[in-house]
């Protein structure tokens, strides 16, 4: 599944010690939301540059390249509003044809000659003096007025340090990087995860292997996928009528708001539950098994999946259902029943550090500290969008803005506020805008106060959303539309600026 990658030129990756180079806007990272900030920033004739540590573009759909790796969110809105893609072939796309679409969009939009491959990010540093920030990337120093960055919330996988580990003899890769060499037939494989990586990959891989061990932490809720084909006739259809598929686009858009409320209501939660239940027994007749995929808690206190291969794959006599794994001793590993089982390969579905972004050991702030030591295990912005220590810095997909929805629809409304940002700047010569403590503050305690009674607080699981230390730093709790309200408009009066001498 693996695909070849983009050819980085002598452009790409200039020689050591080559010239500093000055950008009014410097976008850090290719996936979605970098390619996204470009193409608007081109459209406002705004200077930019877009770096990314890789050689293509895609983000996690370049780097995850596991079997049956698809989206669970349909594809006609899990696309730009203004760069649809009639061409879907389901109305779930995978993995290949996400990434391709990436790449047309580049291609198609013109911005392929500001993206910078083979430049990963070092450190950003604010120079006050200047109202500059400095970078050093692995290709040489760039300076920029203001930085976007759009390194994106599934950057880095998590791997368990499992006791004995080291004396594991076998392969073992996370799902993220996904080894493609490793022969899994006829192999005896543990699955250490059940996220929404893993409930893909397994079912593709489980008539390979001679047995299968999948380790689970707490079962997860998982409802029927609702994925069909989508003809030739259709897609000539949404490619000649752009409405068709605009208004479909508007109808996912209306289920998925309904949604996001929805997991906050008991009573809609129980019929959620309802649904994924009967998804558990129309596949799975064993009681015992059934009772150990069946989630004590409230649906939606984890992200919620969907599949129709997952039960019926882990009914199969080849797969045992195991509880977490908690030490390993050579090729034997065992459970927190007790239980022992033997391996030849480990593929970890582990998933990545969503609360606590690698990036933001790399970015030092107005304050001389990194992002990362101010934050200290709890990441907090304005809107997800502005840091008080970041003056002239934006993040995309930042601290409390996951939902359920595309994630588009949050990309879009970043960006224009951040566009809305730029132009404040130019149109009053500043030099720099922040947003004010007090304001941040402020936000975020009735953020808080919010999430203290939504079902990813109160739903009785454990999950990514809360952070080391005990906080929400990622759930959005309030509607679609509240959010794209805030968004909107660029509020010069919660920002603090300091003028051009």
């Amino acid at each position: 599944m693996s695909e070849p990658q983009h050819d980085a030129s002598a452009k790409d990756i200039p020689a050591p010690g080559a010239a500093l180079r000055h950008h009014e806007v410097i976008i850090l990272g290719a996936g979605f939301a970098g390619i996204g900030a470009a193409i608007m920033l081109r459209k406002a004739d705004i200077d930019f540059v877009v770096l990314e540590k890789a050689l293509s573009v895609g983000g996690v759909w370049r780097e995850n390249t596991y079997p049956d790796c698809a989206c669970d969110v349909p594809s006609a809105f899990y696309c730009y509003s203004f760069a649809p893609n009639p061409a879907w072939s389901h109305l779930f796309a995978k993995q290949p044809e996400i990434k391709r679409y990436a790449e047309d969009t580049v291609a198609r939009t013109g911005i392929d000659d500001a993206i910078r491959f083979g430049h990963e990010l070092q450190a950003a540093r604010w120079n006050a003096s200047s109202a500059l920030w400095e970078l050093e990337t692995c290709a040489g120093p760039y300076t920029a007025r203001f930085i976007i960055v759009a390194t994106g919330p599934m950057h880095e996988p998590v791997t368990p340090a499992l006791p004995g580990l080291e004396t594991f003899r076998g392969e073992r890769f996370h799902s993220a990087h996904w080894d493609h060499g490793v022969d899994l037939r006829g192999k005896r494989v543990a699955v250490i995860g059940t996220g929404a990586s893993a409930i893909q990959f397994v079912p593709a891989i489980q008539p390979l292997v001679a047995s299968l061990t999948v380790f689970q932490r707490s079962a997860p809720w998982v409802l029927p996928k609702l994925d069909a084909r989508i003809s030739a006739r259709w897609q000539r259809r949404f490619a000649r009528f752009p409405a068709l598929q605009s208004a479909l686009r508007g109808l996912l858009s209306l289920q998925f708001e309904l949604l996001n409320g929805s997991v906050q209501r008991p009573r809609a939660r129980r019929r959620l539950e309802r649904a994924a239940l009967r998804n558990i027994h129309s596949a799975v007749r064993d009681p015992a098994l059934r009772a150990r995929l069946t989630p004590d808690f409230d649906i939606g206190c984890k992200r919620i999946l969907q599949s129709n291969s997952w039960y019926p794959a882990l009914a199969q006599p080849n797969v045992t259902v195991s509880s977490d794994v908690k030490e390993v001793r050579g090729n034997t590993l065992i459970a927190g029943d007790g239980s022992v089982h033997e391996a030849d390969v480990i593929i970890f579905g582990t998933g990545f550090k969503v609360a606590e972004p690698p990036i933001a050991a790399r970015i030092t702030g107005a304050s001389g500290r990194t992002l990362a030591d101010l934050w200290n295990g709890s990441p907090e912005a304005y809107l997800g969008t502005t840091v008080p220590d970041c003056p002239n810095c934006f993040f995309t997909l930042g601290p409390n803005l996951y939902a359920f929805s595309s994630a588009f629809v949050m990309i879009e409304a970043q960006v224009e506020y951040i566009l809305g940002a730029l132009r404040h700047a130019r149109k009053n010569g500043l030099r720099s805008l922040r947003p004010r403590e007090a304001v941040v503050a402020d936000y975020n305690h009735a953020l808080q106060g919010a999430l203290q009674q939504s079902v990813f607080n109160i739903g009785g699981c454990s999950s990514y959303f809360i952070d080391r230390n005990g906080r929400n730093s990622t759930n959005w709790p309030w509607s679609i539309r509240e959010l794209r309200r805030r968004l909107r408009r660029f509020d010069a009066a919660a920002f603090e600026t300091e003028p051009q001498p």
